[in-house]
């Protein structure tokens, strides 16, 4: 690619080493390296969640030579690519795989990454439920997967053992359309009024993401992502696994579902 001219400001916030000719492909950079409102907190919320996966990424790279991680519900896999530019290609080592179901945003990150020399990332145009990696996943991300997505995230998790997780949920509107007919239960009060119904349900669906996976045995810290100036989408669920299975968090789980009137699909056999 053409050697990029960079505002001098801009510059500032960026990592060194950080390629500008990448960001400009991504249009997060405007073609004289500027940053609008907009591209500046994209920008910064992608390079903070870098920022708190790298205790993880540290450790998947200290444990094999060529670690892989897995990008879902990738989009125009900002992530994916920021990911590889400061970790994976100083590195020299290691693989992405960024999955998204729309094959168009496929096609378009597969020819930045060709124009940028990235080799060993690798674009998978596939619903996530769906997509199939044959090598082993040390770790799973998921930025702004929307509503049930963030789901499926967990589910690839889970069958690809994935030492590490990282996910952003975003929309989580399964429960709160369940609990809308629920007006009888004794807890109605909490989600009676559509406003607190979403805030409650989404909520709610966080923290039994949380404890599924406490379930089945990661450590998991839930943090925020950025201040709500930047997002109202703040809410980062970092997760390390260290057993099969947390018999204690299962017990909580089970508890909390059964003073519920609904539970998301993640959580209907339970």
């Amino acid at each position: 690619m053409a050697k990029a001219t960079v505002a001098t400001q801009t510059l500032k916030e960026l990592w060194p080493g950080q390629s500008v000719e990448l960001l400009k492909a991504l249009h997060i950079l405007t073609r004289d390296g500027g940053l609008n409102a907009d591209s500046r907190r994209k920008l910064k919320q992608v390079q903070h969640l870098v920022q708190l996966m790298k205790p993880s990424l540290d450790a998947i790279f200290a444990a094999k030579e060529a670690p892989v991680l897995a990008d879902l519900g990738a989009g125009k896999s900002y992530l994916a690519f920021i990911l590889y530019d400061l970790i994976f290609g100083p590195k020299r080592r290691g693989e992405i795989y960024a999955i998204e179901a729309r094959p168009e945003l496929m096609a378009g990150a597969r020819e930045i990454a060709e124009q940028s020399h990235f080799d060993r990332m690798h674009f998978i145009a596939a619903p996530i439920a769906e997509a199939k990696i044959d090598a082993a996943v040390d770790m799973v991300t998921a930025l702004h997967a929307c509503d049930t997505a963030t789901d499926d995230a967990i589910r690839f998790a889970l069958k690809h053992n994935a030492k590490h997780i990282a996910l952003v949920p975003c929309c989580q509107a399964e429960l709160s359309q369940m609990l809308s007919g629920t007006g009888s239960h004794e807890l109605h009060q909490l989600w009676r009024h559509p406003i607190q119904r979403r805030e409650f349900a989404s909520h709610t669906t966080n923290v039994i993401r949380g404890l599924y996976l406490e379930a089945h045995g990661y450590k998991v810290r839930v943090t925020e992502l950025v201040g709500f100036e930047h997002s109202l989408k703040n809410e980062l669920i970092l997760a390390e696994r260290h057993q099969l299975s947390n018999a204690q968090a299962r017990g909580e789980l089970t508890a909390l579902l059964k003073r519920l009137p609904a539970r998301p699909a993640l959580v209907a056999d339970f």
